[in-house]
């Protein structure tokens, strides 16, 4: 029997979704076949916890010690959303200590968490984005021509945060300045987006038994200015899958949503935001760790889809299993 490591937290506000992701997770693996072990990542420390204890991991080998007996893992679940699980520095430790990890290797999870410079890579395969300018905390900027540059409403962001942290919808120069502080509370690089009018769409996109696939295309209907925090986790919104598009849009989504995924050599599971314009998917953003709390998105395309989260997971550990021979350690 596989001993295999749940892992969520991370060192952002995106921890508490995490831990809730965790534990659909941890359910959806089966105990005949896997040692499931919850591991906590958290800026008070790195543990193991079973039973109510916690039990220290070993930043060495990210292993621990129960009843003086030292207990490895032989794969690792990421569940951690935002810092340091989904931006590549736990993958790359975990790749240095040999321990197979499923999703997308270290170098990916960085550019993907990186807004700025995936939309730069994916631009060069021909996908449509919104036009967008960037800004660095620590060099100077002129609100009056961004504004000019993007036009109004525009969307001011985060480069590197997740779960609609810090986003603000700005409609007029004078609400610009608190959007822009909102948003340098999270990162101090940040994106100003045009506003694209259509319809927005998230879609699901994994390599299931070695193939890209399509899990479903779900429309976002926000309550709110837009799909924001309150919207995601709190009931603000409604989530349709499949979503209300003809079939010759549906498939330029699909289209559009696996040369994303396979252009950035991407593994595992992801989920991405396009808005749809006169039929065109607009690509927003790529989340390589996407929720799985019992209100997120993903879930309920591979519902619909008739795949088993059981089915999804013991795919993933595969995946990480058989990527281990490729690596020099």
């Amino acid at each position: 029997m596989l001993n295999v490591a749940v892992v969520a937290g991370g060192y952002s506000d995106e921890y508490v979704v995490s831990l809730k992701s965790c534990e659909l997770v941890y359910e959806s693996l089966n105990p005949e076949k896997y040692n499931r072990v919850r591991v906590r990542i958290l800026k008070e420390g790195w543990f193991a916890e079973i039973d109510g204890e916690k039990f220290p991991i070993n930043k060495e080998d990210f292993s621990y010690e129960r009843n003086g007996k030292k207990q490895n893992f032989d794969c690792v679940v990421n569940i951690i959303h935002g810092t340091p699980g989904e931006d590549g520095y736990m993958q790359a430790y975990w790749q240095l200590v040999g321990i197979p990890y499923t999703g997308c290797n270290f170098y990916q999870s960085a550019l993907t968490f990186n807004k700025k410079d995936c939309i730069a890579v994916l631009e060069k395969y021909g996908i449509p984005h919104a036009k967008s300018i960037y800004i660095n905390q620590d060099f100077p900027y002129q609100i009056d021509e961004i504004a000019e540059k993007v036009g109004l409403p525009c969307f001011v962001k985060p480069n590197q945060s997740g779960s609609s942290l810090g986003i603000s919808k700005v409609k007029s120069l004078d609400e610009f300045k608190p959007a822009l502080e909102k948003a340098f509370k999270e990162d101090k690089e940040v994106l100003v987006e045009s506003f694209l009018d259509g319809t927005e769409v998230s879609v699901g996109v994994i390599k299931f038994h070695g193939k890209t696939t399509v899990v479903g295309i779900t429309e976002i209907v926000s309550h709110n200015e837009f799909f924001d925090y309150e919207a995601k986790y709190e009931g603000a919104s409604e989530e349709i899958t499949p979503a209300r598009i003809d079939a010759e849009t549906t498939k330029k989504v699909e289209e559009i949503a696996i040369r994303a995924y396979d252009s950035l050599q991407m593994t595992g599971i992801s989920r991405s935001e396009y808005i749809i314009v006169n039929g065109i998917p607009h690509f927003l953003e790529m989340n390589t760790l996407p929720g799985f709390s019992p209100a997120s998105i993903f879930p309920q395309q591979a519902n619909h889809a008739g795949i088993a989260l059981q089915d999804l997971f013991d795919s993933e550990i595969n995946l990480a299993l058989n990527r281990k021979t490729l690596w020099n350690v």
